[in-house]
């Protein structure tokens, strides 16, 4: 049994409002156990009899179940609760700086992740430093720039919203939890 981490795109903003125990219950509809919603922005833990070698069957399997239950385009990004755990140990900036914000971005295509690293060398690390990892970029914007900064925009671009979501590390911390 492996224990898997969903992470929704765009769920309760733009319109697209999903609850907590709505969202749980489809996990459950779906087949999963031990599902636990965390936070209202589309986080999902639960324990599936699939290996990191089905993630992309998973993957479509969840993303239909959202889009029949609630009538969006989902997408997700899908990753195993020790890949998560990685993520969050391997931060490279200092997570209690107050003024900044502790992101990683998570990608669930290779190219993008490729792409998303390739424009941090153009980027004025001062003002918005990012680093990659390992399936992921880290991002750690001041506070209230995080939809200005030429990083920020660029992962903003409409192209993007299919394979990519970003967490606040915090956020990953209670997933963990």
């Amino acid at each position: 049994m492996t224990t898997w981490v969903a992470l929704l795109r765009g769920v309760n903003v733009g319109g697209i409002t999903i609850r907590s125990a709505d969202l749980g219950a489809l996990f459950r509809d779906l087949g999963f156990d031990g599902v636990r919603t965390v936070l209202a922005s589309g986080n999902v833990r639960f324990e599936a009899d699939a290996e990191a070698s089905a993630r992309a069957e998973l993957k479509t399997r969840i993303e239909a179940g959202l889009r029949e239950r609630f009538g969006y385009e989902a997408w997700i990004v899908l990753v195993t609760l020790d890949e998560l755990q990685q993520a969050i140990d391997d931060f490279p900036f200092d997570a209690t700086d107050a003024a900044r914000q502790p992101y990683v971005v998570f990608t669930s295509d290779d190219a993008v992740r490729d792409e998303l690293v390739a424009a941090i060398t153009d980027l004025d690390l001062g003002i918005d430093p990012a680093r990659a990892g390992i399936a992921v970029v880290y991002w750690h914007p001041a506070k209230g720039s995080s939809t200005d900064t030429p990083y920020a925009k660029l992962l903003a671009k409409a192209r993007f919203a299919a394979s990519t979501t970003t967490r606040n590390l915090r956020t990953l911390a209670k997933i963990t939890g």
